[in-house]
């Protein structure tokens, strides 16, 4: 009922099922490294610290917990590393950089969960694990790339690399040009038998950070390393789906997912079914950019598994996980259900 789903907590109505529910949660790399920050590792690990404060809250609650970490300023970091760096230590690939991330940010997060259940007095184990993630070599994306990362480069620069390097270039936005590349949708994510073992031993894993490093397979069944960034919400999606959780939560920029968002007739959407979260999607209210594509992973847990994704702000999760802000996306019959009771 939506009166339900809205006020009655949810970590409540989850116990009726299961007794310790697994939450899968995801959030962006700027929770470790705001544009305001310089992008010292003393901030990022003062972030990790706030951000280790809400996820031990999921404990507190009674959840399991994969928690996955988006990485976007993280690699661009590395890649202007790399670029002021190259006449003296030759580069690195863009999957290189995704692991060398997901294997950082894995490190402070990490020690700050360690010492805040610590504090707590939580005796849980905290694993980061090193994700790959299979994609298809013959995704669309690879043809056509068009996700920019790394820094800003002049024309004569961007031409050469494109000589060079084989790289596809862009202008953006007249600030200069960029490298681009695929962002392929995930198929497989190698070691789900090891996160699922952890789980079931008590411990807190970190998981297919920045959406795992991108794989493809060889015609022999060998994987390599492909130059390509996967959407770490679709990950988080699928990851959810294979360890069969409970709830999967994606945090964003809004308390709230809304329609016509910016405009005077913006609706906040407490409830929002999967046909109508499919019929708003194809009608533009969720800009690909920004919220698009954590509808469309919510879309495909709902309709794998029948369970509920919450989508919310970091400062309205707690009111959120009480029924009392954030976006439940769910089954149409639940949201039918809702409507009726409304």
């Amino acid at each position: 009922m939506r009166r339900a789903l809205k006020r009655q907590p949810i970590v409540a109505d989850l116990r009726l099922e299961i007794a310790r529910p697994l939450a899968v949660v995801a959030f962006g790399g700027n929770a470790l490294l705001r544009p305001e920050d310089h992008g010292t590792v003393e901030e990022q690990l003062r972030r990790a610290e706030d951000c280790a404060g809400w996820l031990v809250e999921f404990v507190r609650r009674g959840f399991d917990l994969v928690v996955v970490h988006g990485n976007g300023p993280q690699v661009g970091q590395v890649l202007i590393q790399m670029e002021e760096a190259a006449t003296k230590v030759p580069p690195g690939t863009l999957d290189f950089a995704v692991a060398q991330t997901e294997g950082s940010m894995g490190y402070l997060l990490e020690l700050a969960l360690r010492n805040r259940l610590e504090a707590e007095r939580m005796h849980l184990e905290v694993a980061a694990l090193l994700t790959l993630v299979v994609v298809d070599a013959d995704d669309p994306g690879f043809r056509e790339p068009s996700k920019p990362v790394g820094p800003f480069f002049s024309r004569y620069r961007a031409e050469a690399l494109e000589r060079e390097l084989g790289w596809r270039m862009l202008e953006d936005s007249g600030r200069g040009w960029r490298k681009v590349v695929a962002s392929p949708l995930p198929q497989e994510i190698l070691g789900v038998g090891p996160v699922r073992d952890l789980l079931g031993r008590g411990n807190l894993v970190i998981a297919g950070g920045g959406g795992g490093v991108p794989v493809v397979r060889r015609p022999d069944g060998s994987v390599a390393g492909v130059e390509a960034v996967i959407d770490k919400d679709r990950t988080s999606a699928l990851l959810s789906r294979e360890l069969k959780a409970d709830l999967f939560i994606i945090l964003t920029g809004v308390p709230r997912v809304m329609k016509n968002f910016g405009k005077k007739s913006q609706e906040e959407l407490p409830v929002l079914g999967l046909a109508e979260a499919k019929r708003l999607l194809a009608r533009g209210h969720f800009p690909p950019g920004n919220m698009g594509p954590k509808i469309e992973a919510a879309i495909d847990f709902v309709a794998a598994t029948g369970r509920r994704v919450l989508i919310t702000d970091i400062e309205h999760l707690s009111a959120a996980l009480e029924g009392e802000s954030g976006t439940l996306i769910v089954t149409d019959q639940v949201a039918r259900e809702a409507a009726r009771a409304e």
